[in-house]
C-alpha cells in the first residue's frame, strides 16, 4: 500500500481499511474518496485534504 501524500510504501494496516504512513505521520483510508486524516495530539484524527499538503 503507497500513502497518498508522499507516495512511500513505509505504511501499516491499523483497521479494517485504514492505514499510518511511518514516513509522513497521516493515517488514510481506502474506502469511499481515500480521506487522509492528520494524528493530533490528543489521539484524535483531523480530516485534511491531501491537496493541502
Amino acid at each position: 500500500m503507497q500513502c497518498p501524500i508522499c507516495n512511500g510504501k513505509q505504511t501499516g494496516k491499523v483497521g479494517s481499511d485504514q492505514y499510518y504512513c511511518w514516513s509522513c505521520y497521516v493515517e488514510f483510508s481506502t474506502r469511499g474518496d481515500g480521506e487522509v486524516y492528520e494524528i493530533c495530539e490528543d489521539g484524535n484524527l483531523m480530516s485534511i485534504n491531501a491537496d493541502e499538503v
